[in-house]
């Protein structure tokens, strides 16, 4: 049953998600309703201190771990391998002493709370009140966000004020991994195939208030740096340590507060993956990557989000009058969008964006459909992009095809890396209207965009590929000798599987077939160069355009 936000948790504001209370029974909520990503990177929206928490963590899209697949009974075709999104090192952690006492929000007595998305400037704040066991009134203000600017950066600011007297202030900034256990319970949505340790140490470095560690996953071999850097704006900064081990690290700020002086804890975090570059290599790059973060400043980065958060509403906004429930709603919806896509450079968009690990953080249809489109009429270069992404998983395609004992190509149902992840044939393989969305993505950003230069290129081999895939799938049955069918497919309702001429797969099957051969056949009549060269990469006869 959909649950709606109660105004007095949740007041009504145009422009944010508000959080007004802390409600233990709320934490899983609120650690989606406040993620912040980039498309590149995200970070779940649990609280700095580490606790209260329900799944914390933070996603780098594209970076998964494989895990073999195992059968009751295997078939000829299933998928031999899954891949899951990993939960990788997370840096956001920022944990507070104020005079040897540790500040848990869940436990804590606060006078005042609340916790915003500004959808606006594209960051999250949160602002409160604790009242020590003491009677030290302490104001504690935090803001992050996932650079919307440089893609690689995430940052944290931590601001503490003891408001009636001095008191000893310690930060312990924190670097570190997560054990990933699995969660049994049934939802296909969930993560259920790890439990324990995923990503190995392989380097780790500390120098003063920076720290950088390193890891490889276990099976897909793909490697992670995560670092850290800190500028501290404080008076009388007592003392200042760092130390790192394989799986984490921290470094320690103490401090003597006056009354109504702010201490401020700026926190750089970076990340870098890649599945060739050592380990070293990707440490050298995280810490360029906190070099600019600090000559820049977190003042022109919080700016640079905000710059790029108007661009984004200047050409993306859709106004509701008079209802501001629904105007919040929309707004809410559409940011998810500029964070699931901004910054995804040549990578997919996962089921859940980068807000958690649902799904496994895999692609499917639902991008070429349903993101895409909003993409081509509002940053099409991103869209363009996007389409890259499939035009890079073709060659597995027609592997996965020819696996099936058919022509063309068969994009994967559900992936991250290009081949076929769905444990589920019936409702994953079979679902072939994947190709047809991925040709009907091709041809609305070419139509929008009027870019001819994609479309006779890596789109028309797109076209080809998968108009081959119909013609070799589908039949003249003998109950039906007029009729080319396509039977034994299953629809975009995935839960009435392997039927016969499926409505939305035949329409946009006949769809994708019509606008192959009219591609061909103005390539052949007006651009012969071109033809050509998507008649060697496919291996085109001209006579296939009759079938």
């Amino acid at each position: 049953m959909r649950r709606k936000l109660s105004e007095r948790l949740h007041p009504i504001d145009e422009w944010c998600i508000v959080e007004a209370e802390l409600r233990p029974e709320m934490v899983a909520r609120g650690e989606t309703l406040f993620a912040t990503s980039n498309g590149y990177l995200g970070l779940r929206g649990d609280f700095e201190e580490g606790t209260p928490a329900s799944s914390p963590g933070a996603f780098v899209n594209g970076f998964y771990e494989s895990w073999p697949i195992v059968y009751g009974e295997e078939a000829f075709g299933f998928a031999k391998d899954g891949q899951t999104i990993v939960n990788v090192t997370d840096g956001k952690t920022v944990r507070l002493f104020v005079d040897d006492e540790i500040f848990e929000p869940s436990s804590a007595r606060l006078a005042s709370y609340r916790r915003c998305l500004d959808m606006r400037r594209g960051v999250v704040e949160r602002d409160l009140q604790w009242d020590t066991p003491a009677g030290k009134r302490v104001r504690i203000r935090s803001r992050r966000f996932a650079s919307l600017f440089h893609r690689h950066l995430a940052v944290v600011e931590y601001e503490v004020m003891v408001r009636n007297a001095a008191a000893h202030v310690t930060l312990v900034s924190e670097i570190a991994t997560r054990r990933l256990d699995a969660e049994e319970d049934g939802d296909p949505r969930r993560v259920g195939h790890f439990d324990g340790r995923v990503l190995t140490g392989e380097h780790q470095r500390s120098d003063e208030a920076r720290l950088v560690l390193a890891h490889r996953t276990r099976r897909s071999g793909l490697r992670i740096a995560c670092g850290v850097d800190h500028v501290l704006d404080a008076e009388r900064v007592y003392s200042r340590d760092a130390s790192t081990a394989a799986d984490r690290g921290n470094v320690t700020f103490s401090l003597e507060a006056e009354p109504n002086r702010p201490i401020r804890l700026a926190k750089m975090i970076a990340y870098h993956t890649s599945d060739g570059s050592d380990a070293e290599e990707l440490c050298d790059r995280t810490e360029r990557t906190l070099d600019r973060a600090i000559s820049t400043g977190v003042v022109r980065l919080a700016h640079e989000q905000e710059q790029r958060v108007a661009a984004f509403w200047d050409r993306a906004d859709v106004r509701v009058h008079g209802h501001p429930r629904i105007q919040q709603a929309v707004r809410f919806n559409l940011f998810q969008l500029l964070q699931a896509t901004a910054r995804a450079d040549g990578l997919g968009v996962p089921a859940k964006g980068l807000t958690g690990p649902g799904y496994e953080g895999h692609y499917f249809w639902d991008c070429e459909a349903y993101v895409l489109p909003f993409v081509v009429y509002t940053a099409p270069e991103e869209a363009r992009s996007l389409l890259g992404v499939r035009y890079a998983m073709l060659d597995n395609a027609r592997g996965h095809a020819r696996l099936l004992g058919h022509q063309g190509a068969l994009f994967p149902w559900r992936t991250i890396n290009g081949e076929e992840a769905s444990a589920y044939y019936a409702a994953g393989t079979a679902q072939y209207h994947i190709d047809a969305d991925v040709a009907h993505a091709v041809c609305k950003y070419a139509d929008v965009t009027g870019d001819t230069t994609f479309l006779h290129g890596d789109g028309a081999e797109i076209l080809v590929e998968t108009a081959r895939f119909w013609v070799a799938l589908g039949c003249y049955p003998p109950s039906k000798p007029e009729s080319f069918c396509l039977n034994d497919v299953t629809g975009p309702d995935e839960y009435t599987a392997m039927v016969d001429n499926n409505r939305y797969t035949n329409f946009m099957a006949r769809r994708n077939l019509r606008r192959a051969v009219r591609v061909v056949e103005h390539l052949r009549a007006n651009d012969e160069r071109a033809y050509d060269a998507v008649a060697e990469r496919t291996g085109l006869d001209i006579a296939e355009l009759e079938d």
